[in-house]
Order: C-alpha cells, then structure tokens, then sequence
C-alpha cells in the first residue's frame, strides 16, 4: 500500500478492529483484530492490492506486550527521553512509553495502515505519539535517545538490516530496548537479558496461547 492511500487507512482500521484491552498491558486498549487471514484479504480487496504485507498493524504481538509492559514497569528508563518506536506495528509500545513519561515519541512503519492504527491508538489512550511513515534503517544518524523494538528479528533479510541500525543508535548514545519471544534471528550475543515475561497470545498467530518472551538491551 502507498502513501496515497493513507486517507482511506483509518476509516478502514476503525471498521474491521474492535478497541479493547491488551491481555499483558491492560492499562492499554487497542483497535485490534482476531483473524489476520481474513483481515489481509480485506485489505486487499478494498484497496485493490494483491501483494500488501500481512497486517500486522491489527495484532498484539508478544514482543511489543513484552516491551511494553517493561517500558511501563520501569517509566524512569524513558521519562523525559526522546523515544523512537521501529517498526511500531498497532503502535502498543509507543503508547507506552508515551504513558512512562516520553517528552517525545515517534512511532515508525512502512504501512500507511499502521500509521493510521498509531494514530487511532494513541488517541483512545490519551497521549500523544506521531507516526512516520518510511524506512529509517539506512540513516546514519539516528535522533533519539531511547529506541525500541518489539518482535522485529522473525526473518533473516529484515534482522540483518536493524541491527546495524540499532548498533547505530547505541553508539550515538540511545538506550536500544528489544522484545523477542525467541525468534531465530536474533543475535543473542549482542544483548543482554533485563526481564522476562509471559504472554498471553492468540493461538491463530503463534503456536502457543502464552509466549515466554525476553527483554533485550543492545551492548556495547
């Protein structure tokens, strides 16, 4: 989907979501769906495409639960800080780090749809995060001092492309934080372990109902 279509995107993600809790961070509530099948083939057949990603814009995913539910346990990590959400999907642990006290917070994605679901998100949470929509991860600076990062290592191509971004941002200073359920490309070598949680999960997207998922922070 293209930016030119951005108009159309949230009143296309207020109709096929419902706003409700997240399961492992209940203080915030989401637009969120149930069926990613049948919602990707609603995307595409109301916007006339046939290669749109899936949506993951739609889902609470465990490594944002994770970060998020981190980010709001630990607020004096972000209070005051210029934040940066990667690949910010629903815009969940945007939300919180906005809720932890971020000066300021940048949710960022690809998707037009994703960045009308950020929007949406933050407005029935009360705060305030902006969306940018583009691809970051070939800046050489990057203009923040925290960066978070929820469930983004799933495939190979997309992890060998953030972690140099996320190295980046390390050595300029940012505090880089991951939520991972264990997926196969992360680098484990290049974090360390700040927390551990359980998280309950839609069995239609992840092959358990619960997800141990890990709290990563970059070193040097």
């Amino acid at each position: 989907m293209t930016a030119d279509l951005a108009p159309q995107a949230g009143a296309f993600v207020r109709a096929h979501t419902e706003l409700r809790p997240v399961p492992g961070v209940p203080e915030i509530s989401l637009h969120l769906a149930d069926d990613a099948i049948e919602l990707w083939q609603e995307v595409e057949a109301a916007f006339g495409l046939d290669d749109t990603p899936p949506p993951f814009w739609a889902f609470a995913w465990a490594g944002g639960q994770a970060l998020a539910r981190y980010v709001l346990d630990h607020p004096q990590r972000l209070a005051g800080a210029r934040v940066l959400d990667l690949a910010a999907g629903c815009g969940l642990v945007a939300v919180a780090a906005a809720k932890a006290g971020a000066t300021s917070v940048t949710a960022n994605d690809l998707e037009p749809l994703a960045a009308a679901a950020i929007e949406l998100n933050a407005e029935a949470n009360a705060v305030t995060v902006k969306p940018y929509l583009g691809d970051l991860l070939g800046e050489t600076s990057v203009d923040a001092d925290v960066v978070l990062a929820g469930d983004i290592f799933y495939e190979r191509h997309t992890a060998e492309r953030v972690l140099p971004f996320l190295q980046r941002a390390h050595a300029g200073g940012a505090l880089v934080l991951v939520g991972d359920p264990g997926r196969a490309y992360l680098p484990r070598e290049r974090f360390e372990s700040v927390a551990t949680y359980t998280m309950p999960m839609a069995a239609a997207l992840e092959d358990a109902d619960v997800k141990q998922t890990t709290v990563w922070s970059l070193t040097d």
